[in-house]
């Protein structure tokens, strides 16, 4: 006998902002935001990618004399998001990529209190010394500091819930 499957419930997390550095965790934690906004109907995913200030000045004082600079570097970016993330994304999914300039745990902040952003996804390891250290710097002020739900997700619990299903 099928039994028709329940309507969807409805969610609070119907704005959704997914945050990566494109380091393994941030691509691990992307498949649990993708789940959480596809089974929203409705919902909308924000692909978010912070450059951190320290980086853009370097690009912009060091390389003076390249032409179209910022431009270059978001054509880079945008093949990373394609390569990384884009096919990944299911038709129908509402999904909108942004880039900003800035310190990087204050700048997800700001853009998850200007989008009023439900729940944000975020890998708890990302690039650099101090985000390897025990829960990332970038994960803990942004779970701590956060108007709205926060899933920081472990690369290895990730990897875990790829593997094959439990006997």
């Amino acid at each position: 006998m099928n039994t028709p499957s329940p309507a969807p419930l409805p969610s609070r997390f119907q704005r959704i902002l997914f945050c990566t550095d494109f380091s393994e965790s941030a691509d691990a934690a992307f498949a649990f935001a993708l789940d959480a906004v596809i089974r929203r109907p409705g919902a909308i995913l924000y692909l978010l990618h912070v450059i951190q200030e320290p980086d853009a000045q370097f690009w912009k004082s060091y390389i003076y004399e390249v032409d179209n600079v910022d431009a270059e570097a978001k054509k880079a970016i945008d093949a990373k998001v394609a390569a990384s993330y884009l096919a990944r994304v299911p038709a129908g999914v509402k999904l909108q990529v942004e880039f900003r300039i800035g310190p990087d745990a204050a700048t997800i902040l700001e853009f998850a209190r200007a989008k009023q952003i439900d729940l944000i996804v975020l890998g708890r390891h990302g690039h650099g010394r101090v985000g390897k250290t025990l829960f990332g710097s970038v994960a803990e002020k942004v779970a701590r500091k956060a108007a709205c739900a926060v899933l920081v997700v472990p690369l290895e619990y990730a990897q875990a819930a790829e593997g094959p299903p439990p006997a």
